[in-house]
C-alpha cells in the first residue's frame, strides 16, 4: 500500500482537529533553519509569504515574490522535514489563473500539503496593512475553480481579505459553495464574525495570527470556542529571530567582542550542528508523524 499523500494526511489532521474542537496551529517560518527548529516542537508548519520575502529578499510582502523561489524552497524543507504537514501562502497565485494552477501543481510535487490561496489582486500587500484591492467575487471563484480542478489530494483555503464583515461573510460563503477546503478571513478584528459563520458552513474556518497585526491574540482555547479549527500563526520565528540578532549584536559590542560561550546557556557549534544532523538523519525516513508531536498540535 502506498504512503498516503502529503494533502491527505493535512486533511485527515484537520479533520481530527475539527471533532475534537482543538485548533491544529501552524507555526510560520522562513527559511530551512527555522523550519527545522520549529519542527522539533510542532508537527504543522507554514511557509509564510511574509517571512519568505523578508528571508529570500530582505523585502517587504508587496508582491516581489516569484513562484518558481517558493516552490525550490519547499522542495528544499521536505527533504529534510518528511513528516510535517507544510502549508504555503501563496499570495493571489502569482498572477492570473494559469499561473496559480501551474504554481499549485508544481508545489504539490514538492511534497506541500496545502496552500493558502487569496482574494487580493495586484498590487498586494500583506493583509494586515491597509490599502488592499480585492478581485470581484465571480474572478476569484474561477480561479479558484481552476485551482481547485488541478491540484490531486492538495488542501486548498480560500481567503478573502475583505474588511467589511457582511463583504467577508458573503465571500467566504461562495468560496465555501466552490469547493474550498477551508476559509479564512484576514485581519479580522472581532472573532463573533467568524463564529456565527463556523456554525453556518460545513467547512473549516482558519485564523491567522500576526504579532502588532489586526486581529487581536487569542489562545488556541479562545479560538476554539468561536469555531476556529486552523490557526496560522505567520512570524514568531521571524520577530524571535530579528529579537535574538540584535541582542546578540549588542551584547557583542558590550563585550567588546568577546563571544558568549554555549557554557553560558548560548547555542554553540555543537548544539546547532545537532539540528543540521538531525535533518540528515530524517531526509530519507518515511513520513511517519512523531507521536510526540501529533500530541502538541
Amino acid at each position: 500500500m502506498s504512503e498516503p499523500s502529503a494533502g491527505a494526511r493535512l486533511r485527515a489532521a484537520a479533520r481530527d482537529a475539527r471533532a475534537a474542537h482543538r485548533p491544529l496551529p501552524f507555526i510560520g517560518v522562513y527559511d530551512a533553519f527555522s523550519a527545522s527548529i520549529a519542527a522539533r516542537h510542532y508537527d504543522a508548519l507554514f511557509i509564510s509569504g511574509f517571512g519568505f520575502a523578508a528571508s529570500h529578499y530582505g523585502l517587504p510582502d508587496v508582491g516581489f515574490i516569484a513562484w518558481p523561489d517558493i516552490v525550490d524552497f519547499v522542495g528544499r524543507v521536505r527533504t529534510i522535514l518528511p513528516a510535517q504537514h507544510l502549508l504555503v501562502d501563496i499570495d493571489d497565485g502569482y498572477s492570473d489563473t494559469e499561473v496559480a494552477c501551474h504554481v499549485v501543481s508544481r508545489l504539490e510535487r514538492a511534497g506541500a500539503s496545502g496552500v493558502v490561496l487569496e482574494d487580493q489582486q495586484r498590487p498586494r500587500r500583506c493583509g494586515h496593512f491597509d490599502g488592499k484591492q480585492l478581485m470581484e467575487v465571480d474572478r476569484y471563484v474561477e480561479k479558484l475553480t481552476r485551482v481547485l480542478e488541478t491540484r490531486r489530494d492538495l488542501y486548498v483555503i480560500a481567503r478573502t481579505d475583505a474588511v467589511e464583515p457582511e463583504d467577508a461573510a458573503r465571500r467566504v460563503r461562495a468560496y465555501a459553495a466552490a469547493g474550498a477546503d477551508a476559509v479564512l478571513i484576514d485581519g479580522v478584528r472581532d472573532l463573533s464574525v467568524v463564529r456565527s459563520l463556523a456554525r453556518e458552513m460545513a467547512v473549516p474556518f482558519t485564523f491567522n495570527q500576526i504579532a502588532g497585526g489586526k486581529s487581536p491574540g487569542f489562545t488556541l482555547g479562545e479560538l476554539a470556542n468561536g469555531g476556529i479549527t486552523l490557526v496560522i500563526y505567520s512570524t514568531p520565528c521571524l520577530f524571535a529571530a530579528q529579537e535574538a540578532i540584535e541582542r546578540a549584536m549588542v551584547q557583542l559590542g558590550v563585550a567588546d567582542g568577546r563571544l558568549a560561550g554555549p557554557g553560558d546557556g548560548h547555542v554553540g557549534v555543537r548544539e546547532c550542528t545537532a539540528v543540521l544532523q538531525a535533518n540528515l538523519e530524517r531526509r530519507d525516513r518515511p513520513a511517519d508523524p512523531d507521536p510526540r508531536l501529533s500530541a502538541i498540535a
